[in-house]
């Protein structure tokens, strides 16, 4: 990912204040309510082309500079049961022997990366997602684990995660998970109404999600992080403050807070959801705003657009120190510019441009079965100049709620009058209270953070009509 050098610190409010997020006009959510991306990523993967292949991830691995610290994700694409609101890629695998034949797909392009790289390359993050990668063999997770200790030099202060399913936890896995040096998970609640659970598909309790908080912890595991959504069907402003205030009372270092992203056209599972229970945008920022509230009168910190972290967490320091990153996997305190993903539909991030593998398991084994020991990737794109330009002010944006377009310009040897396509809208957004300007440096207002995505809208060069359904509501 392209790193700025930010040192003004986001603008972090009082955690017992109660910001006005909720109380916005009908013409507001009209106006702002279009469809966007999430700017994990600049350009997004909605501009990924199969003219990026093989050949542009092995030279661009090769080109990586010696001692650059490297981020590592791996994708495991099973799950021990599918909820229908997910959009992630993923399916039910209930054969042991295949989930462990997946783990050697993974250390067979650990081995290739490696190969490109050199030895001994210093990684600074690991990060295991999915799907749920505890559906793997307790024996393979060992093995890839070793694999990458082996291949590269995982730094003493790496953060080492990964996602779990509280429903789905093996007995054995809190202790391996401790023996092999993870030190942060992420946990999956979404809701905790009956109702809720039911209409998505996920029955989880209240006790099963503090066992393995419990499980974890005594297992050595230091942070712990809760994911939320709003924007269900049958989610209320109400039931959204209970769980969110049941969720906080089992003390989690950090939490992620995300809109229900409604894409039935790209995850047909979606289309099962009770479509005439979903919330409309009033009620769905309605229902942010009341997590909002009560994680903030917990202690909470509100990071970026949907985090939160407890004051002394690293995330919120990170964000105090304007240090905060933002890529595939979310909000993130990785330093590391080169981020190498690995299993199927796994994103990289170079320098030069973005990379992604083979979407299907059987696409991906396939590819790595080619003798010529390729990598597995079909599609990407290649960053120009300009790219680089908008990606540092968009990231500024995400992660700082501010942004100094005419230092970022600098920066790039770029015009003065470079984003004057954008000076319109951030005038309209300014007068509606969402965002300040002092000459070009842009803040965005707590009443502004839910429409963060679309501020950092306004310097995407290839942003769809609001129309165009490519991407979920912004609100």
């Amino acid at each position: 990912m392209i790193r700025s050098t930010r040192r003004s610190s986001a603008p972090v409010s009082n955690t017992g204040s109660d910001p006005v997020t909720a109380a916005v006009s009908s013409d507001l959510l009209s106006r702002y309510g279009g469809n966007l991306p999430r700017y994990t990523s600049y350009p997004t993967a909605a501009q990924f082309t199969g003219d990026i292949g093989p050949a542009d991830a092995d030279a661009w691995l090769r080109a990586v500079p010696s001692g650059t610290a490297l981020s590592l994700y791996l994708h495991v694409p099973f799950c021990d049961a599918l909820c229908l609101f997910c959009g992630c890629n993923t399916a039910v695998m209930r054969n042991p022997d295949g989930r462990a034949a997946y783990g050697a797909l993974l250390i067979d392009e650990l081995s290739r990366v490696a190969e490109r790289l050199g030895p001994g390359r210093p990684v600074s993050h690991v990060q295991w997602g999915g799907g749920t990668p505890t559906t793997l063999p307790p024996g393979t997770l060992r093995q890839v684990m070793q694999t990458i200790r082996r291949l590269f030099r995982v730094e003493a202060s790496a953060e080492i995660a990964i996602e779990l399913d509280p429903r789905y936890l093996p007995d054995e896995y809190p202790a391996l998970l401790g023996a092999l040096g993870f030190n942060r998970v992420s946990l999956g609640v979404q809701d905790l109404d009956p109702e809720v659970q039911r209409a998505c598909g996920r029955i989880q309790s209240h006790a099963q999600t503090a066992d393995c908080i419990r499980r974890v912890r005594d297992a050595g595991i230091g942070s712990v992080n809760i994911d939320l959504i709003y924007g269900l069907s049958h989610q209320t402003e109400q039931g959204v403050g209970d769980t969110a205030a049941s969720v906080a009372a089992l003390r989690p270092d950090r939490l992620a807070v995300f809109g229900y992203a409604h894409v039935p056209w790209k995850q047909k599972r979606q289309a099962m959801l009770p479509a005439d229970a979903l919330p409309g945008p009033a009620d769905r920022l309605a229902q942010r705003a009341r997590i909002d509230t009560v994680l903030r009168r917990a202690g909470y910190r509100a990071i970026g657009l949907d985090h939160y972290a407890r004051p002394a967490d690293r995330m919120a320091l990170a964000a105090e120190a304007g240090t905060l990153r933002r890529n595939f996997q979310g909000y993130t305190v990785d330093p590391a510019s080169v981020l190498i993903g690995v299993g199927a539909s796994a994103i990289s991030a170079f320098g030069p441009g973005l990379t992604q593998n083979a979407t299907t398991t059987a696409a991906y084994a396939r590819l790595l079965a080619d003798p010529a020991r390729i990598l597995p990737v079909v599609r990407g794109v290649r960053r120009t100049a300009q790219d680089r330009l908008r990606a540092d002010v968009i990231e500024a944006l995400m992660c700082d709620l501010r942004a100094d377009l005419a230092d970022i310009a600098r920066r790039h040897a770029a015009p003065d009058d470079c984003f004057a396509d954008a000076a319109p809208a951030l005038g309209q957004l300014a007068a509606d209270g969402f965002v300040t300007l002092d000459g070009p440096v842009i803040r965005v207002t707590e009443a502004g953070r839910p429409f963060l995505r679309t501020v950092a809208a306004l310097f995407d060069a290839y942003r769809a009509p609001a129309d165009v359904t490519r991407h979920a509501a912004a609100i």
